[in-house]
């Protein structure tokens, strides 16, 4: 029997050590959801947190826009290696060639090319989606088609706009009518307005180690981004969800969501990953991110909006799941403390340390890196200083204001895999992973926050 009051206490203890105003853990254990929560939703208020408040969950959008197109694909309304064109005809992007092989499978595993930080508000209306689309057809792929992993939130977007199509609804209505409704989960929501029937957290921003302060808007992010990064719900209905997915897609009430077989073709390993650190990703299924702990395979997702940061891990060989979202502070601290204990009894998982550099960093010829690595609204640079690499990351065109130029100096972990250090809490991390890898074409480039940059100069 699962030691609530236990982890109540570690919750609450490891909370306060990493400075997080708030947070809400969902347990599914024996087939059971088990909801705990602690601190408060807005340092200003002093709002208790509680198991039936909403967090903001960021990119784990992307694990409920999977699996309403593969609800889609099993129901013969969608085939997942027709090109993206055949169901879309106006979609397009600045690759021509591109355009005409892009699957809908490849966008599920992030290997379609197309690209993730591409900002553009397509309005409030209902045609959002159709709009944003439109918007990214001239935007450069990340890399070929078929050829790498690159993380993509284009890619998510173009997946809500082909449910519009096939369903006749907009995303958010087909994700109610399909997938919500269907599993009873009564406290999940995208639409701001509809947050505020429920006690929702508010963001928190600041210095690492100090508490922090709330965050000058509750969300930036406008309506389009719903199908990669807006869904807001409860621990405990992110723990159903993934309680249906364990239960091998048969929701608590018996209803069937999706078949046995789906279910385990979304967590099969479709790529790779060079980057295994960002978001502790050995690969990639069909929406999922893939872990592999010492042999102990797992699946789950990260996701990340204005200072609120979001973990869910499942291990299905123990069928557990733990879903822990939060509101600033140390967030990531606190994921990988409470994790570390939670999933070592629950599921006989040894996490993996922290990302550091190693005592003694090997020796590394930084000559073959440098140079000017770039993707939509990024810009790398990599320079040598006296035997040292240093790297500079720029937001340009649609991203420019997003943040001031971030600078940071590399320590070799291997030969290619780097730790980023002086970046300080931009990313919320002490090293960030700075990944240098080859395309299959040849292509030197390196990968930062899973994303792929080309080296172009």
């Amino acid at each position: 029997m699962t030691d609530l009051a236990h982890w109540q206490a570690r919750l609450d203890e490891l909370r306060a050590e990493h400075h997080v105003p708030g947070a809400s853990l969902a347990l599914v254990v024996d087939g059971t959801v088990h909801e705990l929560a602690s601190g408060v939703l807005h340092r200003g208020t002093g709002v208790e947190a509680t198991t039936d408040s909403v967090f903001q969950m960021g990119s784990i959008a992307k694990v409920y826009t999977a699996t309403l197109i593969m609800r889609l694909a099993e129901s013969g309304k969608l085939d997942l290696d027709t090109p993206v064109v055949d169901v879309l005809p106006d979609f397009s992007v600045a690759d021509a060639e591109a355009t005409k092989v892009i699957t809908t499978r490849q966008l599920l595993s992030h290997t379609s090319g197309l690209t993730c930080d591409f900002n553009h508000d397509s309005g409030r209306g209902d045609d959002c989606l159709a709009k944003y689309v439109e918007a990214a057809k001239d935007v450069a792929l990340d890399c070929p088609p078929g050829t790498a992993i690159s993380y993509s939130s284009v890619g998510y977007n173009v997946l809500g706009r082909i449910i519009e199509v096939v369903t006749g609804k907009v995303w958010d209505e087909a994700l109610k009518d399909l997938l919500l409704t269907p599993l009873g989960l009564t406290h999940t929501m995208t639409l701001p307005e509809e947050a505020l029937r429920f006690r929702a957290a508010m963001g928190h921003l600041g210095e690492a180690g100090q508490d922090p302060d709330p965050a000058p808007s509750w969300d930036l992010m406008p309506r389009s981004a719903g199908p990669y990064g807006r869904v807001i719900a409860s621990a405990g209905d992110l723990a159903r969800l993934a309680r249906m997915h364990l239960d091998g897609g048969v929701a608590q009430d018996g209803t069937r969501v999706l078949s046995a077989e789906t279910v385990a073709l979304m967590q099969r390993r479709v790529v790779d990953s060079p980057d295994k650190w960002t978001v502790s990703a050995d690969g990639w299924g069909l929406g999922w991110t893939l872990y592999d702990w010492n042999g102990v395979q797992g699946y789950g997702h990260d996701g990340a909006s204005i200072g609120q940061y979001a973990y869910l891990r499942v291990v299905p060989s123990a069928g557990v799941a733990v879903a822990l979202l939060t509101n600033g502070g140390g967030a990531r601290e606190l994921y990988a403390a409470l994790y570390r204990e939670l999933l070592a009894e629950l599921a006989d998982v040894t996490m993996p340390e922290p990302f550091a550099p190693p005592a003694e960093p090997p020796a590394v010829d930084y000559g073959r890196l440098v140079g000017t690595y770039q993707r939509e609204g990024v810009v790398i640079t990599v320079t040598e200083r006296d035997g040292a690499g240093h790297l500079v990351y720029e937001f340009v065109g649609g991203m420019r204001d997003f943040s001031e130029p971030l600078e940071c100096d590399l320590v070799p972990v291997t030969e290619t895999v780097f730790a980023g250090t002086g970046v300080g809490a931009a990313f919320s991390e002490d090293y960030i992973p700075v990944v240098f890898s080859t395309l299959p074409d040849g292509t030197a480039c390196v990968y930062i926050g899973m994303r792929c940059g080309p080296k172009v100069a």
